[in-house]
């Protein structure tokens, strides 16, 4: 039952990303991707709240340069 419901939700998402314009679906993607940031930062923020300002920006950064897609 539940992947009959997965698979429902799934179809529903690509008919709605079908029927936006290439430009709505770019500025979708453009603002999960500074979602997904943030979230990212905020988690590691709370998982190393002792560092300082500058030591924070320093890991993240180290920790951004690991999730680039080296295959392009």
């Amino acid at each position: 039952m539940e992947k009959l419901a997965s698979d429902a939700s799934e179809a529903y998402r690509h008919d709605v990303l079908r029927a936006m314009t290439p430009e709505a679906r770019l500025a979708q993607a453009f603002e999960l991707s500074a979602l997904t940031r943030r979230l990212f930062e905020q988690r590691l923020r709370r998982r190393f709240a002792d560092l300082g300002d500058e030591d924070f920006r320093a890991l993240l950064r180290a920790r951004l340069d690991l999730c680039h897609n080296r295959n392009y």
